[in-house]
């Protein structure tokens, strides 16, 4: 199961991802909180949220974050996986999330096209799609594992 994932730093990676780190290196949560709220939340789930529940969800990532979040928006830019790709023999499925503004639907269709046999499903959801709609995200993994177990 891929989700809302890339094989390799596109442009808008290489743009969107050093903003991150940098504001995970100052140590300004809010600010940080406030720059990947905008980010893994699609235009929908963004504009669909009152005033005060996008400051709860503001505040609930700025204390989520993780203490090795600088550094994993240090190793993202550096990943280049095309290369394994045609190797993977395991079935596999790529959600694109159509509403992302971190990773484009492009990247997650070069993932499909690249990994022999990939089913590629999209979801109407920024980078967060577990977060935006739980149950449609829960049923496209259950339904594609159902088709691959034994």
């Amino acid at each position: 199961m891929l989700t809302a994932t890339f094989p390799y730093r596109d442009n808008h990676l290489a743009l969107a991802l050093p903003i991150w780190r940098k504001l995970a290196e100052s140590g300004n949560r809010e600010v940080l909180a406030e720059y990947l709220t905008m980010m893994a939340l699609g235009a929908d789930a963004l504009e669909a949220m009152p005033a005060e529940q996008l400051q709860q969800a503001i505040g609930f990532t700025a204390a989520s974050v993780a203490d090795g979040t600088p550094e994993h928006a240090e190793l993202a830019p550096r990943v280049d996986v095309r290369d394994d790709l045609p190797h993977i023999k395991a079935p596999t499925l790529v959600i694109s999330t159509t509403q992302d503004r971190f990773t484009s639907t492009r990247l997650h269709r070069q993932l499909a096209d690249t990994i022999p046999g990939a089913q590629l499903v999209e979801i109407h959801t920024g980078h967060l799609p577990m977060v935006e709609r739980p149950e449609e995200w829960q049923k496209l993994i259950t339904t594609f594992l159902a088709r691959h177990s034994a």
